[in-house]
């Protein structure tokens, strides 16, 4: 007879960091992190995609999943703003040629 055990996958217990505030996620191993990312967010009061998250110094993609980056119970991630990101134009103003950030 099977261990009822051996169906049931481990959860990890995961610690979000925002400046400071630590709150804590358990999550199945294989969980894209899309899923704990939105989680977080909301948690955390801001808008979807206000956020880059990042492992070990590495930041982690939404497709990965906890066990594909070797995460293991207690480990934490770090919650950073991301930052908006802007273009530059330039234009030709009589003798002088402008830099216009495009935001």
């Amino acid at each position: 007879m099977a261990n009822e055990n051996d169906d049931v996958k481990p959860k990890l217990d995961l610690v979000l960091n925002y400046e400071g505030t630590h709150i804590t996620v358990k999550v199945k191993q294989n969980m894209p992190f899309q899923k704990i990312f939105d989680a977080a967010e909301k948690r955390f009061g801001k808008d979807p995609g206000t956020f880059k998250f990042v492992f070990e110094g590495k930041r982690l993609n939404p497709t990965e999943t906890p066990a594909s980056v070797g995460m293991e119970n207690g480990d934490m991630i770090d919650a950073m703003l991301e930052q908006a990101s802007c273009a530059v134009n330039f234009a030709y103003h009589g003798k002088w040629l402008m830099q216009i950030p495009i935001c």
